[in-house]
């Protein structure tokens, strides 16, 4: 193994990702492997996760984020077969247990199950809170059901939710996104995530979008919305500690931080990643292949890589970044063993005389004007062969 990995190995906690790849309605927009007229498949489906999620061992589990697809839609069946490989892991006392649903796919006797499973951390997907949008997104719910499970949730007594936002929609106004903002942030979830629609290929929208047929707000509109939701978000509260994640104090998604941090996760279930002992590696986006590999007991490992220097440092520069307290300066150095300065000394410095970027004590940090050009400036820290 390689020695920048070492750090990587000293302590044996992960995170715990596991995908339930059901749902009702795909979203237009959306490119994940998820499927619509696959429930034939829930249990069968249930058995071979519980199989891979029970393949984890004795690891530590710091956090488990359940996502989707939409887990929510997931048999009550399907749900207590995955629960029993879940109660033999070993986790952490404080272990952050997330379960990410839709509106419309809530019901009391689920979210009591849950809670009996030990989440305590619910994800729920509203996106706009107009119908008629939702409407063009291809969402099954409408903003009344979005309250409803929201109402819900807190009567069985989930304490920490999370929303789900989006903004540049199409036919979406800075009015819109101004509406959805206020009325969000008048229920008052622990925390909020923004994010920008991204028209991915292989989607209803991109045909849409090459059809001409999608009406997509402008540039600076879209940049107008992200700072809507800076300013609106930080009176009411919440503070930005990612470019598109805000929460109160002390309630940041612990298993988002894994990923921006570049720590150990695991991945269970079809088209989840990995990224452990210092190797990346996916399994595979079909259902039908992934319950007969799986059950046939198949190392389902694909595109093995182990990541060399280069791609670590890479990693931790642009997925730090993307933090509003940016990359610690002695941590780099620590983990990578080398000066952070000898490695990108001319592109820190570059960025510093542009004023793109900050710093303070040991941290690097993006300024306010560089994250509306984030992207741009990440791909900066690419090293040369």
């Amino acid at each position: 193994m390689n020695s920048n990995n070492e750090s990587n190995t000293i302590s044996n906690e992960v995170a715990l990702y596991i995908h339930i790849p059901f749902c009702k309605q795909k979203c237009l927009y959306c490119d994940f492997p998820s499927f619509c007229g696959k429930e034939g498949h829930m249990l069968e489906y249930s058995r071979a996760l519980a199989k891979d999620i029970e393949g984890i061992g004795n690891r530590k589990i710091k956090t488990i984020f359940i996502g989707g697809g939409t887990p929510t839609y997931l048999s009550l069946e399907g749900w207590n077969i995955i629960k029993s490989a879940i109660d033999k892991l070993n986790k952490r006392e404080d272990l952050e247990f997330t379960v990410e649903g839709n509106p419309g796919t809530f019901t009391e006797e689920k979210l009591l199950f849950l809670k009996r499973m030990g989440v305590n951390r619910l994800s729920i997907g509203l996106q706009a809170w107009q119908d008629s949008i939702l409407n063009k997104l291809g969402r099954i719910h409408s903003v009344g059901e979005f309250i409803e499970s929201y109402h819900l949730a807190r009567k069985v007594g989930f304490n920490n939710i999370n929303a789900d936002l989006m903004f540049g929609l199409p036919n979406q106004s800075l009015k819109d996104w101004e509406e959805t903002l206020i009325n969000i942030t008048k229920l008052n979830p622990e925390h909020i995530s923004c994010y920008s629609l991204i028209v991915e290929e292989n989607t209803p929208f991109y045909k849409m979008y090459e059809d001409e047929k999608l009406q997509l707000p402008e540039e600076e509109i879209e940049r107008k919305m992200y700072n809507l939701a800076v300013e609106i978000l930080k009176k009411e509260g919440y503070e930005r500690y990612e470019i598109s994640n805000f929460s109160k104090t002390g309630k940041e998604c612990k298993h988002n931080l894994v990923y921006w941090d570049l720590d150990e996760y695991v991945g269970c279930g079809v088209g989840s990643h990995s990224y452990v002992d210092g190797i990346r590696y996916r399994k595979t986006e079909n259902i039908e292949e992934y319950i007969e590999e799986m059950t046939l007991g198949n190392d389902l490992r694909l595109d093995i890589h182990e990541n060399s220097l280069k791609d670590d440092m890479e990693e931790f520069m642009f997925m730090g970044l993307r933090k509003i307290d940016g990359i610690s300066v002695d941590k780099f150095n620590i983990r990578f063993k080398k000066d952070i300065y000898l490695v990108y000394g001319d592109i820190i410095e570059k960025y510093l005389s542009e004023g793109m970027l900050i710093k303070s004590g040991e941290r690097l940090f993006l300024s306010n004007r560089a994250i509306e050009v984030s992207n741009s400036i990440m791909c900066d820290f690419i090293l040369s062969e």
